[in-house]
């Protein structure tokens, strides 16, 4: 099935249907395929030895705690010089 983003607006039931059906259904925007939406039981699952993260590190050794903590860098407390560490909250309105 295609379906427009209007149909997706106004025709849902029908969309969710061709789902029910076992159907893929193509996205079209201003004549364009932008996606598909792909019923849950036809879904893949893909292995974690799949991922492109893995193994990427494999003769590294630091541990993962270490590696997290790079990749996380210093975001927790600052310390004020007087043995206290404060919280740094950044606010925006």
């Amino acid at each position: 099935m295609e379906a427009s983003v209007v149909d997706l607006r106004y025709r849902m039931k029908d969309v969710l249907e061709a789902l029910e059906r076992k159907e893929t259904v193509t996205i079209i925007y201003h004549g364009k395929v932008k996606g598909k939406i792909v019923p849950a039981s036809e879904s893949r699952k893909q292995k974690i030895a799949d991922h492109p993260f893995f193994g990427m590190k494999a003769k590294s050794s630091t541990t993962v705690l270490e590696e997290m903590s790079d990749l996380r860098g210093d975001r927790r407390c600052h310390s004020r010089g007087d043995g206290h560490r404060e919280q740094s909250h950044s606010r925006h309105f």
